[in-house]
């Protein structure tokens, strides 16, 4: 009698391997039993694996000695993720037969890694390399699987991961359904989320709810013209929700079998879908974006020609023109020779979060991390460990603007059906930089009207540009920063002054909102403003290296306006001799002009004036209003 074994697919690599002496022998095995095995394996045909370990369960208490139907037992509890059941049934063919079982060692190991245990893990399949003359198919699947269980184990020792608890919440029948529910997408308040769903079995469509209350209003398909019937997925919307940028498979004016498109929304709903163009897609597969939250750089997946493997990330930046730039690959930190994928790119703007199996970790694709260094560089990937990454192919990660809150789909048991959209909190060390956002409205100050206009973010200490954003068309904006700096803060647009100030923030705390409304001033004949970003220290007139940004903002419209003469005027608080204030005032704002005439703007459009404590705009009784008094101001002569 022949007994045809059914084990977990991920053993047809191994080739049969006699064992002579084998205390089991399936021809002695029980008619009734076998009978009943057979029955069995045509019910795992159909992936009917509960019914098929329901009869093998009936066949064992016939024979107990059944070694064969332990192990098609264990083979689908591996099918169906069920590892303990698996482990356990394996376990029980071992004690019958060691010497036979050991061509199982490697699903064994396996199994035992799908439940976190690594170190029993590497002692199976360390076992299964001992298997003289294994072919070349089982001895690579040994080895990367030794490898990984390694990797585990030393991260396991580095990282404390017994600490941490890993509880992910279903989000419930608001956001998912008897089909899959999958790549999730989160606006910058948390307040909206977007989620691929498959409807009619093969179509996937986009899927909107709002948190009301703090709790999820139910998932419909988005209003507008972005839903056809093709397939729309894997969408990124940006942090301000005003873009959805996303996959689109075998549209008419494709370049490529799947492209990437962007959609805007309106009063009206979500736009009609437009190609993100040549400089983005290619001939071949674009996929799986992310916007920044600035809508300045878009992140996505790549299998184009040029790169280091199979699926590559790569990051096109929105120029002036409105145009996007060619794709730029980020490099061997990211990618490899395997496939990298979905990535996403927190709030923070540093962190990005990815797939990969080629980045060393725990068998399959996992998800990592890589930190976004000067000059836009890409730190080293850091793997996020078990068991967040687990021995399974692990899919799209995204993380809320608090720095912990994770989203992302799974099938776990709990699942209304398919995939499911759950939750949970990301382990202390492999969070991204906490933030805090500013939101607002630029506006024309004598008429109130919006002023569609940009908006640069500078960190005051180093200098660094840190965020560009465009305004909507209505002069709204939102921009995210990252806790502990102090940041100018400078808004240009043609015929206006420009408008600066600055945050101190470096003590403020996370996940704070703050509303900031910028009024914007003509550029006409007595219109000025302060200049908030000029430094000194206490008493002297010299320039600090923090006012270079303020400074050459004013340069810039000093050049791009040749025909304007301006006034620097200095002013100070009420402490100290008037005569001294007055000197003062006066050598601080000569600082600035000479500052000016030394980047080549023609003296004759300068002058400077102090007035000491003479015009207070504050009350000096204070430490508040004598900081509001020491400043420094420019006011258009003639224009």
């Amino acid at each position: 009698m022949g007994i045809k074994r059914y084990f977990t697919v991920l053993l047809v690599i191994i080739a049969p391997i006699c064992v002579m002496a084998q205390q089991y022998d399936p021809a002695k095995v029980s008619k009734k039993a076998a009978d009943l095995y057979e029955k069995a394996l045509s019910k795992a045909q159909e992936d009917d694996f509960k019914g098929g370990i329901k009869l093998l369960k009936d066949a064992v208490k016939i024979d107990p000695r059944f070694l064969d139907a332990y192990l098609s037992i264990a083979g689908m509890y591996g099918e169906m993720k069920d590892y303990p059941g698996a482990i356990e049934n394996y376990q029980k063919a071992k004690e019958i037969d060691a010497d036979y079982f050991r061509d199982y060692n490697l699903p064994y190991s396996i199994n035992l890694a799908g439940k976190g245990e690594f170190e029993k893990a590497l002692a199976a399949v360390t076992e299964f390399l001992t298997i003289p003359n294994l072919n070349d198919k089982s001895r690579k699947a040994g080895e990367f699987r030794q490898k990984s269980y390694q990797f585990a184990i030393e991260y396991a020792k580095q990282k404390q991961l017994s600490e941490y608890k890993f509880e992910p919440q279903n989000l419930g029948d608001s956001i998912n359904s008897v089909v899959s529910e999958y790549y999730p997408a989160l606006t910058i308040d948390g307040s909206e989320l977007i989620i691929t769903r498959r409807v009619k079995h093969y179509n996937e469509d986009f899927f909107g709810a709002h948190r009301i209350d703090g709790k999820w209003s139910k998932a419909k398909p988005l209003d507008g013209d972005i839903n056809t019937d093709a397939n729309e997925g894997a969408q990124a919307i940006s942090q301000d929700g005003q873009w959805l940028v996303f996959t689109g498979c075998n549209f008419r004016e494709g370049f490529g079998s799947c492209d990437l498109y962007i959609s805007y929304n309106t009063l009206d709903g979500w736009s009609a879908p437009v190609n993100l163009g040549p400089r983005v897609n290619s001939e071949s597969w674009d996929s799986a974006p992310t916007l920044s939250p600035d809508k300045r750089d878009l992140y996505f997946a790549s299998s184009r020609s040029g790169g280091y493997g199979g699926s590559d990330i790569y990051v096109s930046h929105y120029l002036p023109n409105g145009q996007w730039s060619e794709a730029a690959n980020l490099g061997p930190e990211v990618n490899t020779a395997g496939n990298e994928s979905c990535p996403f790119i927190h709030a923070d703007n540093q962190t990005l979060y990815f797939t990969s199996n080629g980045h060393l970790g725990y068998g399959g694709d996992d998800l990592f991390l890589s930190k976004k260094g000067p000059n836009n560089t890409w730190g080293k990937a850091t793997n996020l460990g078990y068991p967040i990454n687990t021995i399974e192919n692990e899919g799209s990660l995204i993380i809320a603007a608090d720095g912990k809150t994770a989203y992302y789909a799974s099938d776990r048991s709990d699942s209304r059906g398919g995939l499911d959209i759950y939750t949970f909190e990301l382990r202390n060390d492999v969070r991204p930089a906490r933030t805090l956002w500013v939101k607002g409205k630029v506006y024309d100050k004598k008429t109130s009207k919006g002023l569609p206009s940009a908006i640069e973010l500078t960190d005051l200490a180093s200098q660094e540009v840190v965020s560009k954003v465009q305004t909507d068309e209505t002069g709204n904006y939102l921009v995210t920063l990252p806790i502990g700096k102090d940041y100018a803060f400078n808004v240009n647009r043609k015929g206006y002054l420009f408008f600066s100030d600055n945050f101190s923030l470096s003590q403020k705390a996370p996940d704070s909102t703050y509303h900031i409304d910028i009024p914007l001033q003509p550029l006409e004949a007595n219109a000025s403003i302060v200049l908030k970003n000029i430094f000194f220290d206490s008493k002297q007139f010299d320039l600090k290296p923090e006012s270079t940004s303020e400074l050459d903002k004013l340069f810039v419209l000093l050049r791009d306006n040749p025909t304007i003469k301006i006034q620097i005027g200095g002013h100070t608080d009420n402490v100290g001799k008037p005569e001294d204030n007055l000197v003062l005032s006066n050598n601080r704002a000569q600082s600035v002009v000479k500052y000016l005439t030394g980047k080549g703007i023609n003296p004759q459009r300068l002058s400077f004036k102090g007035f000491g404590a003479t015009m207070p705009v504050a009350d000096n009784a204070t430490e508040e209003g004598r900081a509001q008094n020491r400043r420094t101001e420019m006011k258009v002569i003639s224009n």
